[in-house]
């Protein structure tokens, strides 16, 4: 099974390679990073060879997760060094700004015997720890065939997700044989971890430390002086927009306004590749546009659309907010994370398709934290209703940061579960 597996992914990676140097053709990011996807960490990463924790991140979510693990693994085990690694650009250079307490950030290696083999070789960790379901065959057997601990920490598994699991389910009860521990979000994750081969002694469920990682982010000065135009009127930010997405938020814009004339929109895309295209979307939907890296102090008058061109300043807009919508939830991506604008204690409105966080946008709908919408003309009622019902809006906000806080203390109970594999 695994000469199969790794058969069809070097075929997989050779077809993909000239689409990811394409998208990639700009920065040059998928170049730069091609030696230490092929296992080639630097050797400085550990060069006195002293046991260390290995915390795998694939992207911005996880990387976001793994930040409230990293003081608490150094204060329990101070002996070990602590790597993060990421899979993608973006989750590289959040972790390189948020994660200050690791002592080296790198990219994944290629999930092949042979960059496996060099990256363990390198990194020489007691313990290999996979932020959510990151089930890497070779990753996990290399890593057990040397001995080291393997566990999945906030581990969900999506419908999705699970039924294509189910495609290769002997694989998947094989690798999942090699996994030490399995701390799950929830129920419905654990239950589907175990239909995949999970053995159940192994799965916990602790709950979801993003409650622990999120703080509520002021604005910095320079941000509060780029939207103290802003001050005093309506400000909707829609966050991680995906594609699809904006023309709709932007159509419910013009909708907005009939109502609240003077709403300002801050768009922010998920992924960075896009920022050039925004402007040309904006005006083709007949609005003035301008990018927050060409906005002056000052200069922002509220007919404009902002796009939000920046990595890492998002949680501090939404403390700017009155409305915010989470974007990949009106087109079928699966939703995005809502907590940042949660701790912020603003109202959020997200569309229907929310199954990458399905608990948590249910425990918020249910506890009257969220307002959830069908479609693109709701979305449009539902900001609009939210602008000119302040109690209402405030009242939303104050039971969602509520919520955040009420469900932390899942990072104490994974620091403890890990530290029986390196007892």
């Amino acid at each position: 099974m695994y000469a199969v597996y790794n058969l069809a992914l070097a075929i997989a990676l050779v077809l993909a390679a000239p689409w990811y140097l394409w998208k990639g053709r700009r920065t040059g990011s998928y170049v730069s990073t091609f030696r230490q996807r092929m296992g080639w960490v630097w050797a400085s990463l550990n060069p006195t060879r002293r046991p260390s924790i290995w915390i795998h991140a694939v992207s911005v979510g996880e990387a976001l997760a793994a930040r409230s693990l990293l003081q608490p693994l150094r204060e329990r085990f101070p002996d070990h060094l602590l790597f993060v690694s990421t899979t993608t650009v973006t989750g590289n250079a959040v972790a390189q700004r948020s994660l200050g307490g690791a002592d080296g950030i790198f990219f994944a290696p290629f999930d092949l015997r042979g960059p496996v083999g060099r990256a363990l070789d390198t990194v020489r960790p007691s313990l290999l720890v996979l932020v959510e379901t990151e089930i890497w065959p070779n990753l996990i057997h290399e890593a057990r065939r040397r001995g080291v601990g393997v566990a999945i920490v906030n581990g969900r598994l999506s419908e999705s997700s699970y039924a294509r699991y189910r495609r290769v389910r002997r694989l998947m009860a094989r690798v999942l044989t090699e996994v030490d521990l399995f701390l799950m979000q929830g129920n419905d994750h654990a239950r589907r971890i175990g239909g995949l081969g999970a053995p159940s002694e192994r799965v916990r469920v602790l709950g979801n430390l993003k409650f622990d990682a999120v703080t509520a982010a002021a604005a910095t000065d320079e941000i509060a002086r780029l939207f103290e135009r802003a001050a005093g009127h309506p400000l909707w930010v829609a966050g991680s927009t995906m594609p699809g997405e904006e023309k709709m938020v932007l159509a419910a814009l013009r909708k907005v306004r009939e109502r609240v004339p003077e709403v300002a929109l801050v768009m922010a895309p998920r992924h960075p590749e896009r920022f050039g295209e925004m402007p040309a979307l904006v005006q083709a939907a007949g609005f003035a546009c301008v990018r927050r890296t060409d906005l002056a102090p000052g200069a922002w008058t509220n007919g404009s659309v902002v796009v939000l061109d920046t990595i890492g300043e998002l949680a501090q807009v939404y403390s700017l907010a009155s409305v915010v919508f989470v974007g990949g939830s009106l087109v079928p991506t699966g939703g995005h994370n809502v907590l940042e604008p949660a701790v912020a204690g603003k109202a959020v409105v997200v569309g229907p398709h929310m199954q990458n966080f399905r608990e948590i946008a249910e425990e918020f709908r249910a506890e009257g934290g969220l307002v959830q919408v069908g479609s693109g003309d709701e979305l449009a009622a539902a900001v609009t209703s939210l602008l000119t019902d302040t109690a209402r809006r405030d009242a939303i906000g104050l039971r969602a940061k509520g919520l955040v806080e009420r469900n932390r203390g899942a990072v104490a109970r994974t620091v403890d579960a890990l530290a029986g594999l390196l007892a």
